[in-house]
This record gives C-alpha cells, sequence and structure tokens, in this order.
C-alpha cells in the first residue's frame, strides 16, 4: 500500500489519506484539471474502504482542491500551495517576523500563575508568569493557536498592543535591557486533540504540529515558555543545512 501502514497512527485513516492525497496535489503528482483514479481503483490501492476513500474526497472537496462529477470522475481544481504563507523560521531573526497579513486574536490573559513540570524546559523556572492564550489568523482562517507564559516580572514593559501584535519572541526580544543567554525550539508532529480541533476549526485527530519555544535570561530564568500548535497542513518549517 504505497509504503504507508494505515493501521499504525492514531489518526483517522480517511485524515491519513486526505493528507497523503493532497499531497499528492501539492508535488504536482496529481495536476489541476486532471482526472484522478476511480474511489473502487484508491479503495484497492490502499486497501481500505470505499466509504474510507469518499471520506477522504469529501475532506479534499471542501478544502476546494477537487470536485465530483456524476459519471464523469473526480478531477483536480486547484492546490493548497498558499498554505506556504504559514512558513515557519527557524532561526531567531525568522522567528521575529510575523506571518505577513495575520491578526493575534487574544483569547485569554492571566496574571500570576504557577509552573511545572514544563516540557523541553531549559533554564530556572521564574516564581510567576503571565498566561497568554492566543489565536493567529490569516484570510479568515486559524492557523496558529498559542499558549505563551512570559516572566511576571517583565509584564510592565508590555502593552496592550504588543500583545496583539508581536510574535512571542518579539515580546521578550524587545525588552529594554534584557539580556538573552538562550534559546531554544522543539517541534513535535501530532494530532488535533478536541480543544485545538474546536479553536482551529479543524478535524478532530486532524494533524498538527507543535512548536515549543523557550528563551533564558542571562540570570539563567526562562522568561518565555511558549506552546504553538499549527494545522498541520498549513504551515512548512525551512531549516538550512551548513
Amino acid at each position: 500500500m504505497a509504503g504507508i501502514d494505515l493501521n499504525r497512527s492514531s489518526v483517522s485513516r480517511y485524515l491519513q489519506l486526505a493528507s497523503l492525497f493532497r499531497e499528492k496535489i501539492n508535488s504536482g503528482q496529481w495536476k489541476v484539471d486532471q482526472q484522478i483514479p476511480t474511489v473502487e481503483d484508491l479503495a484497492s490501492e490502499y486497501g481500505v474502504a470505499r466509504a474510507t476513500i469518499r471520506q477522504a474526497l469529501d475532506q479534499l472537496g471542501r478544502d476546494g482542491l477537487i470536485e465530483r462529477f456524476r459519471a464523469k470522475g473526480t478531477f483536480v481544481r486547484g492546490n493548497s500551495q498558499p498554505e506556504l504563507w504559514c512558513s515557519v523560521g527557524t532561526d531567531w531573526s525568522g522567528l521575529l517576523q510575523p506571518t505577513a497579513d495575520a491578526r493575534i486574536e487574544v483569547l485569554d490573559d492571566e496574571a500570576d500563575i504557577v509552573l511545572s513540570d514544563v516540557p523541553y524546559l531549559i533554564g530556572e523556572l521564574a516564581p510567576l508568569y503571565r498566561r497568554l492564550r492566543r489565536r493567529h489568523w490569516r484570510n479568515d482562517t486559524a492557523f496558529l493557536l498559542t499558549e505563551v507564559y512570559i516572566d511576571e516580572r517583565l509584564r510592565k514593559f508590555l502593552t496592550a498592543e504588543d500583545i496583539a501584535s508581536k510574535t512571542a519572541l518579539r515580546l521578550v526580544h524587545d525588552i529594554p535591557g534584557l539580556a538573552i543567554q538562550d534559546a531554544q525550539q522543539t517541534l513535535i508532529v501530532g494530532s488535533a486533540d478536541v480543544e485545538t480541533a474546536a479553536a482551529l476549526d479543524m478535524q478532530l485527530n486532524a494533524p498538527v504540529a507543535n512548536v515549543y519555544r523557550r528563551v533564558v535570561d542571562a540570570d539563567g530564568i526562562a522568561v518565555l515558555i511558549a506552546k504553538g500548535t499549527y494545522q498541520g497542513h498549513l504551515v512548512r518549517f525551512d531549516i538550512k543545512l551548513r
């Protein structure tokens, strides 16, 4: 089955297939205006029920990638390459830049949060944090859900405009006199839980990219701890190799 075992993932089979078919369109294997294989042929190739194939194709249809005609077949109508507007930087300068034309919706702003058991922690925890929960939009599509913790002692340096416009790393980068000693980013591929699926208007268990970012100041304190969850098909990470 094309080298892919659909049985070894918690992600629904039709969502796995929808992602696979989307990649065929994006890569040009299935070209615009080309008729794709029939439901029966795809079901046979991937070893799944025809109903599963139909669910996957329905997802692509909702995304505007294919169009199905009675008695004629299914044709490619476009690709999802515009998703690359969610290209994410992998170096410090790139991560300071917001996604072009994106807007940030502040969902929650809480004070005096005590943290413990932080994933991939570097440095030492601050006594208290300010918790920001934000949703990022572009072209009426929510592509990113973030949870950001900033050392509560830095509150006075952050304005409401900052919170509603700056990337997580930019929030601490722009603080006068704050010396940054270390910063790390960790990428984990996963699937959308109930909360994420609802917030980003996506299918439960659909692929997501979870990005953890940590920034440590000159005193060894983790002044920023952030997690961003991107819709998996709306993001690209370009990593330079030396």
